[in-house]
This record gives structure tokens, sequence and C-alpha cells, in this order.
């Protein structure tokens, strides 16, 4: 399974890339305006020290919702760095910009996936990712854990290249659960992360073992 960091904070970042364990990093503009970076040409600035900090797929999501406008910015964003995956949502103008990204060799990662239908026509356009959100399915009552195993299943009866990337991901259940049934990805803050470090009896026995060190050793 792959470790993608959601954030756009370059301090987080850096420090998932030192624990050694990130894949890459998923973007959006609510981040991006969390962190104070307006204007294009912050943005694209900003993209590229996030693409010099990890070696792998940085998702930049586009603002337009017509194709054209898709295309424009995914193509602009494509030319900025190899690492650039182009985030498109999932509409009826987004799916045929995955199918034209697609052709060109540009990455894709088909963002507001809520039903495995969605999903099944964004890995038929070729998207590279589809990212199902786990969290916000559970916040309406829905199963979101559910709804990745039918998108796994799915793929995994036709052979589909495009992998399942489990957004909104809130917690460390959530990520091991992902892990069980098979996602590809997970992408989630870095306290979710940095959480899987954690458990009380491994606490335990290591404040143990320095407290005999030092009856030993004085």
């Amino acid at each position: 399974m792959k470790f993608f960091i959601d954030t756009a904070n370059l301090k987080d970042i850096q420090e998932a890339v030192d624990l050694g364990v990130l894949d890459g990093v998923t973007t959006n503009p609510s981040l991006m305006a969390k962190e104070g970076i307006k204007g294009m040409d912050n943005i694209m600035t900003h993209y590229r020290q996030i693409c010099e900090l990890v070696d792998g797929d940085v998702s930049a999501e586009v603002i337009g919702t017509e194709y054209a406008d898709i295309i424009r910015e995914g193509e602009m964003f494509a030319e900025l760095h190899p690492n650039i995956v182009v985030k498109v949502p999932m509409t009826r103008d987004g799916v045929k910009a995955i199918k034209y990204f697609s052709e060109k060799g540009i990455k894709t990662n088909c963002t507001l996936i809520f039903s495995a239908g969605q999903a099944l026509l964004a890995a038929k356009a070729g998207a590279t990712y589809v990212s199902p959100f786990v969290g916000r399915l559970d916040d309406i009552g829905a199963d979101g854990m559910l709804l990745i195993q039918q998108i796994v299943d799915i793929f995994s009866n036709y052979g589909y290249s495009t992998q399942v990337l489990a957004a909104s991901v809130r917690h460390v259940p959530h990520l091991i659960q992902c892990a069980e049934i098979g996602a590809d990805v997970v992408t989630c803050p870095l306290n979710v992360i940095t959480g899987l470090l954690n458990h009380p009896l491994t606490d335990k026995g290591l404040a143990q073992f320095l407290a005999d060190h030092k009856k030993v050793n004085g």
C-alpha cells in the first residue's frame, strides 16, 4: 500500500519524507488556501516546492469545471513537473478530460468519487487513480469501507490498472481497514500516518526496558 499525505503544508510533507514511508502527496484548493497560498503564480511555485520534496506522485487539482478549462489547467500543471498528477472532478466534462489526458500520457486522479459506478466510469476513461471519499460517506451514515471494497472488487474483476486511492481517511482504523480491503493508496493527514507508531504496550515495554537498564547499569 502507498501512503500519500493530504496537505499543502511543506513542514508536514518534509516530516513524512523524513519518516521514510511517504509515496506521494494530494492537495486541493482548500488545502492551498489553508496555507495562505493565493494566486496562480504562487500556487505553481508551491507545487514545484512540493515536487522537489517528494519522490512520488503529487496531485494538483484543477479549478475549472468546463472541459476546455480542465484541459487548459491540467496541461499547465502537467508541464510543471513529471511528478504531477492532474486531479479532475467526477463530472461529465471531467470524465471526458480524463480520456483526453490518458491519450496524451498525462496521469490523472479522479476526485469526489462516492459510488462504484463513478469509479468504473473513471477507470474506463483511463484514470490513473480514483479517489473515493471514505470519511464523507461515513458522515452521512453510509459505509465508506463498503465502497472501497466494491471498487477494489470491480477493478480486480476486469483487470483495470486504475489505482484505488482511499481519500478522506480520518484515523488509524480507517487506514487499517483500507489496507485489509486492498486499497492501492491511502491519503490522509500526517497525524494518521504517525498514529500507526503508537501502542500503549509499546510505551509500557520501552519504559520497563529503560528502567531495568538503569538498575543494572546505574
